[in-house]
């Protein structure tokens, strides 16, 4: 893994620890997506969070889908880190979000064939397949003019879809933890922020959000 240090945004920095599950992935700071990065910290500072999730004027789809997918990953890593202890083999022996939902692992390289597992094992497989992703250059070239691979899109949904699954899990399974630590404001904005992008660029099939459509509907018609 490369030197991955850095900082998330502020709306989940403010967490009880920055403990996170696995190591923060970093955009290097001078670059391109790096202002996009600051760009989108400051619009999402004014509060806008549908204005925050737009396309800046000018700028190139793929490179602002990765700079998100890179800070979604962090903050879902600081979510997650927040409450493993509450997550473990015993209280989560697969991997579901509710009673209707259970997700069985395959990363079509690895583990070809689904696997029933518990929940923290899915978590580990998944955001470790995302890390492998995040930190592969020709999938997510962090310098400039390397151009993104014709299947930049599918791979970033496919990344955003299963990382919805880790705050489906959180919710449905240890939304008192959270709110225990008093963390529920960072879940839920970065959540809505999150969905927000996901919707405004047409990233996750509406099928796959199921598990959370309630709350999904619920922070939507907030916002109107």
């Amino acid at each position: 893994v490369k030197g991955l240090t850095g900082n998330v945004f502020s709306l989940v920095s403010g967490s009880r620890s920055s403990k996170t599950f696995k190591p923060k992935k970093n955009i290097p700071e001078g670059s391109h997506q790096y202002e996009l990065l600051k760009h989108a910290e400051a619009t999402l500072g004014s509060g806008n969070l549908r204005q925050a999730v737009m396309l800046p004027e000018g700028e190139d789809l793929n490179e602002w889908i990765a700079v998100n997918t890179v800070d979604f990953f962090n903050q879902i890593n600081m979510l997650y880190g927040t409450i493993t202890e509450f997550c473990t083999e015993a209280s989560c022996p697969v991997m579901s979000a509710g009673p209707r939902y259970e997700y069985h692992w395959a990363d079509g390289t690895n583990i070809k064939k689904p696997i029933k597992c518990s929940a923290p094992k899915y978590i580990d497989y998944l955001m470790t397949w995302v890390q492998d992703q995040l930190d592969d250059e020709t999938l997510f070239p962090s310098k400039i003019g390397v151009p993104f691979p014709k299947n930049f899109m599918s791979v970033a949904k496919t990344i955003l879809k299963r990382l919805f699954r880790v705050y489906a899990h959180i919710y449905h399974q240890h939304f008192d933890s959270v709110m225990r630590l008093q963390e529920e404001a960072h879940l839920n904005t970065s959540f809505k922020h999150f969905i927000f992008f996901v919707q405004e660029f047409n990233l996750i099939d509406r099928r796959e959000l199921a598990p959370l459509q309630e709350l999904i509907e619920k922070l939507g018609s907030k916002d109107r």
